[in-house]
């Protein structure tokens, strides 16, 4: 009766065919996606991608302005939290976005408030100046957080281009053979790990959470998609090589990022802490997925369908402006705080402690093993990423050496445990991982993808 029943085209759901308008409405907009965020360009002898063009014109355009804002963004962020933590506003509980904005933990709270007096205390001047120096919070405010303000501006408003009108669809269910016998993954996780790849980490690590909650992954499957595909988008790659200044070798960059990212999700689920997480589901639920092919589809018309279906959710472009612009807001109030927060606090120990540099003593005789100059200097960078993945590029813009430069800006992304906002979320989450398990993982990713960016920095550079 199961076969029949999967056999048969009736009780597939497969569609006999599709308006001209539908799938015009899956293809246009996934094809202007693909040429803001995937297709590389040349201007000015640097390659970029279109969204790239449209953030370097703002940030040049209103760059004397960024920093006053983006500190009023920060204490509004922190003044509205502390606000709704100390007094009922039915207004802002009622309306769920603005609650989920504002209605922190008091961890959260406390590092947005701590983020609003470093952004303060930077923008004038005042207060120690280890914190405003411009080694530390200077650093953060002026330099790191102008290039992040205009790269989440634009990624955000354009990001639905990718994910709301079947592009994810499309390429996930195209490469659903390829993702059990090589990562020992679902199928339906390879749209959940493009969607990481393709758009956010923070994106990723959410979408996880919500499948392993309505019990579409396993207690292991939801461990290795958050902490292997949560990776950092094309768009926010370039943000990385542009602040440690190898944009120039963009494509080779990302190339680097996707092979050694690639090859640590083969190897770190098959071994502890990840491969010893349990195969079940979580309990309160149970297994829900049911995933399966309808024989006689092929895999490109079964992708197709599965794309148009996707792109015929939406019904108003209205709304996928709303939501970009809401995904905006969330990422200036929610993340940009924190980068103050906990980047500043790293900087600080990093410039003023030798707790890094202990820290990163393993790493030296490694480096020099691996043959990469300056190995004292980019030591602490491979360690300094667990705190916040913006950091190792902090640390590598002052090295001198262009191929030691690279090899820790493919590092800060292939690394991609960071406590700033992944780890943080992971730790909240009812996915069972640790503190101690998240450390290890980012230590495994690390000996791993080192090897592999340098030798093919070697390769780029010789």
């Amino acid at each position: 009766m199961e076969a029949r029943r999967i056999n048969s085209v009736e009780n597939t759901g497969v569609k006999q065919g599709f308006l001209a308008k539908q799938y015009l409405k899956f293809l246009l907009p996934s094809l202007l996606g693909v040429l803001l965020f995937l297709v590389p360009i040349q201007v000015n002898g640097k390659v970029t991608i279109g969204l790239g063009v449209m953030a370097d014109w703002l940030q040049v355009a209103i760059a004397d302005y960024i920093p006053l804002f983006m500190t009023g963004v920060i204490c509004l962020s922190a003044a509205g939290s502390f606000i709704v933590k100390i007094i009922d506003l039915p207004a802002i509980k009622k309306n769920a976005w603005l609650n989920s904005l504002f209605d922190v933990s008091p961890f959260w709270l406390t590092l947005r408030i701590i983020g609003s007096f470093f952004a303060i205390f930077t923008l004038n001047e005042v207060g120690p100046e280890f914190i405003w120096s411009k080694l530390t919070g200077g650093v953060v405010l002026f330099d790191l957080i102008p290039v992040l303000m205009v790269w989440f501006l634009f990624a955000s408003l354009f990001m639905p281009l990718l994910l709301e009108f079947g592009l994810m669809d499309f390429i996930g269910t195209m490469v659903r053979k390829v993702m059990y016998p090589v990562f020992k993954l679902p199928g339906r996780s390879s749209i959940d790990a493009m969607a990481s790849w393709m758009g956010s980490g923070t994106v990723g690590v959410l979408i996880t959470t919500q499948q392993y909650e309505s019990g579409y992954y396993t207690k292991r499957e939801a461990a290795v998609v958050a902490t292997n595909f949560s990776i950092a988008s094309i768009a926010f790659s370039l943000v990385i090589a542009k602040f440690i200044k190898i944009d120039d070798m963009f494509v080779e960059f990302y190339f680097t990022v996707v092979v050694a990212g690639i090859i640590a999700a083969i190897i770190c689920p098959r071994i502890p802490p990840l491969s010893l997480k349990k195969d079940t589901y979580y309990e309160p639920v149970g297994k829900q997925i049911d995933e399966f092919v309808p024989s006689g589809v092929s895999s490109f018309r079964w992708a197709i369908e599965k794309a148009v279906e996707k792109a015929e959710q939406v019904k108003s472009i209205r709304q996928v402006v709303i939501k970009g612009m809401y995904n905006v807001v969330d990422i200036w109030f929610g993340l940009i705080p924190l980068v103050m927060a906990l980047g500043t606090v790293a900087l600080i120990v990093a410039e003023y402690t030798p707790i890094f540099n202990y820290l990163s003593y393993p790493f030296v005789p490694f480096l020099n093993l691996l043959q990469l100059p300056e190995a004292e200097a980019a030591a602490p960078a491979m360690i300094v990423g667990f705190a916040d993945m913006f950091l190792p590029a902090v640390i590598g813009s002052g090295i001198e050496s262009e191929i030691t430069r690279f090899v820790i800006a493919v590092l800060s992304l292939t690394q991609l445990i960071y406590m700033s906002e992944i780890g943080i979320l992971l730790l909240k989450s009812k996915i069972p991982i640790s503190f101690v398990e998240l450390f290890i993982i980012f230590l495994q990713r690390t000996i791993i993808t080192l090897p592999v960016a340098t030798l093919m920095a070697h390769l780029f550079f010789f």
